[in-house]
Formats: structure tokens, sequence, C-alpha cells
């Protein structure tokens, strides 16, 4: 059996709102895609909204949440696609273009690609606070690595499927992000940034990141700066 292209992981904690449609999106994507959908300890209607799709994906439950990070750990091991992409189960992305992001992995032209969405500049509608953090975590990539990025915290982080598993990840919550970067830099792998689409969402829409998690992914940069694998 021919393995699928790409195997998106979506942790959902509380997303009865939106769920739905990235489910739908992603089942209708034009690429051989499996779909695993991690329902991290959701108290709302998201268990039984997946459950409609459950002959479509695969389902991992967390009866207590766990973190973003851990979600994502949870679920690796029964990926197999050629490439993992992570899907925020929010629609600040556009699940559409994961095809465009996906294809110079498939075409061996890099082996990690992640979404820039400023490549138009910072989102007006993203607040200060996060604006700060977004520029300062580039601009700690570039100093520590050597490796000019312009969105380092992005959610699209598309990224060969046995290059990760050589990760060894170890994050729990939102630090997955500069964890992969940290480690795809020291693995060896080129960067591929391609410009997004992005909305951002606010507190009261159910935005789960604060700028307050930016200590940790500070932290993970700098952990991670000479690992080894």
């Amino acid at each position: 059996m021919t393995s699928p292209d790409l195997t998106v992981i979506v942790p959902a904690l509380n997303e009865e709102r939106t769920i739905r449609e990235v489910v739908e999106r992603l089942l209708a994507l034009p690429l051989a895609t499996e779909i695993i959908v991690v329902n991290d300890g959701s108290t709302d209607k998201t268990a039984s909204i997946l459950e409609e799709y459950s002959s479509k994906l695969t389902i991992v439950t967390n009866e207590k949440p766990s973190g973003k990070g851990a979600a994502i750990v949870k679920a690796l091991p029964k990926a197999t696609g050629r490439i993992v992409a992570i899907q925020d189960a929010d629609l600040e992305y556009a699940p559409e273009e994961l095809v465009r992001l996906a294809q110079p992995i498939l075409d061996k032209q890099t082996r990690v690609v992640f979404g820039n969405r400023f490549h138009q500049g910072l989102p007006k509608e993203m607040a200060i606070p996060n604006k700060i953090v977004n520029i300062l975590l580039a601009a700690t990539v570039r100093v520590l690595f050597g490796v000019k990025l312009h969105d380092e915290a992005t959610c699209y982080k598309l990224v060969e499927t046995d290059l990760m598993r050589e990760m060894n990840l170890q994050c729990t919550r939102f630090e997955f992000c500069p964890e992969v970067t940290a480690k795809a830099i020291r693995l060896g792998a080129n960067i591929t940034e391609l410009p997004i689409s992005y909305v951002p969402r606010t507190k009261a829409d159910g935005k789960k990141i604060r700028w307050t998690d930016a200590p940790d992914a500070f932290l993970t940069l700098f952990k991670y700066r000479f690992w080894k694998s």
C-alpha cells in the first residue's frame, strides 16, 4: 500500500466552533492525505463532532489536556505520510495552502518548509506583544544559529516524517515550534519559507497561546543550540 504524501496532525482543545470545517477542508485536499486529530481533553462538543468522521481520520483521545506539544508527540508514531504538517484547529491558517507548501518536499528540493505569515509585514490585527515576540524570536534564531527566518513561530511547519522522528521531540506545550526550528537546523536541514495567508484570532475567539509563553520559546532555542541527534 502506498504511503500518503502528507500526514496532518491536528491538536484540538475545545474547538467545537471550527473543528468540523477544519476536517472538511483537510479531507478535500487534492493530495494523498492522512489526518490525525488529537482531542486533547476537550469538554465541549469536539469529541462528538470528530466521531462523525471516525472512518475518515485517526482520532487520538486524551482524557485531560496535555498541551499542544505533547499531543503532537503522541500522534507522531501513528504518522505514515512522507511529510508531517501541523494544523491548528482554529482556522487562523488555510488548510488548502498545505498542498503548495508540501510540494518542494515532495519534489526533494528541501526537507523542511515553514509557512511565512509575515511576507507582507506583521498583520495589523496581531496584538502588539505578539508582534514584538515574533520579531525577537526571528532575531534570536539569526544570532544563535546564523539562519535568517522571517517567521519562526509559524504553526505551518512541514517536515519530512523521518526527519521529525529523528528530532526526538521533548515538547509539551507551545515550545514545539522553537524545538523543531532548532533541531531542524542542528540536523543540517535548510528551512524553506513560503508565503501563507493568516487571520489572527483573539483570546475571546479561543486563542490559547499568550505572549507570556514567550520565555519558554526563547529558553528552548538556547537549550537546543548545541543539540546533537
